[in-house]
């Protein structure tokens, strides 16, 4: 159990040059051939934010309550982790089909894969955190010790979803479909996670139901955002909650690095 835990980690801290440099590459080739190149990355979120905050704030007048604060600084500070998650759980999964001639090579290491495609991933997430200072700045929200938690909550994004990817990008190689199911599975999980709405306000008398979406991972590292930036809470305030989070991250990672290692052997031959 020690040695298929910390298997993948070794081999992606031996190759973090390359890691590095592949996942450079990828952001800049991700939109080759376009006229803006890499400010599509960007474009795509800021608008999605920019509607979400019409619809919610001026279409249907959304309340932070007791919170007081506009809805759009409560909608940001929870969106922008999920972009990093949603971003880094596709492009994990596809990891494997995009570098296909690289799975082929014998000599590649192909367990930097999906987290080149976390990292190109994480380029764009700490854009995104600079906007959402920058925006809570320009609402007389200014910066505090508490923003240091960012990185913590960054980690816990980056190793929760790089567990999932070692599952998810082993199985799509034998189940195309499965790149569906998760596209699906993330347009019902921006409802539950949640982040367009209050749970702690709207379900106020249905606390069993909060407690049932806050056994989502995703919702921890959301809550843990606005903790950040809102409520002013340190992640060692909810020890239980947190121990509950890496239990659920290293079991993923385990597993993950198990069909993995199962799985990788026949991946040349499928693909």
């Amino acid at each position: 159990m020690i040695k298929t835990m910390f298997s993948l980690p070794v081999d992606v801290y031996r190759n973090r040059q390359l890691i590095m440099k592949l996942a450079k590459n990828d952001f800049k080739t991700r939109y080759a051939g376009s006229y803006l190149g890499t400010i599509w990355a960007f474009i795509q979120p800021i608008v999605t934010i920019l509607v979400y905050w019409f619809v919610f704030s001026v279409g249907f007048r959304s309340d932070t309550g007791e919170l007081g604060i506009p809805f759009v600084l409560y909608l940001v500070a929870g969106i922008v982790p999920w972009f990093f998650f949603q971003d880094a759980l596709v492009g994990g999964t596809n990891s494997l089909l995009e570098y296909n001639y690289l799975v082929k090579k014998v000599v590649f290491n192909i367990s930097v894969l999906p987290v080149v495609k976390i990292i190109s991933a994480l380029f764009v997430h700490c854009f995104f955190v600079m906007f959402t200072i920058i925006l809570y700045m320009a609402y007389g929200k200014l910066p505090d010790w508490y923003y240091l938690q960012i990185i913590y909550y960054s980690f816990c994004t980056f190793a929760l979803v790089l567990g999932m990817c070692y599952v998810t990008c082993s199985v799509v190689v034998f189940f195309r479909d499965l790149t569906q199911i998760i596209n699906i599975g993330l347009q019902v999980g921006v409802w539950l996670t949640p982040i367009m709405w209050i749970a702690e306000t709207s379900l106020k008398e249905h606390a069993t139901i909060q407690k049932i979406l806050q056994l989502n991972p995703v919702y921890y590292i959301v809550s843990g955002y606005r903790d950040s930036f809102i409520m002013k809470h340190w992640f060692f305030e909810r020890p239980m909650w947190t121990v509950y989070f890496w239990a659920v991250t290293i079991l993923c990672f385990v597993f993950g690095n198990w069909v993995f290692k199962r799985l990788r052997i026949h991946f040349a031959d499928v693909l």
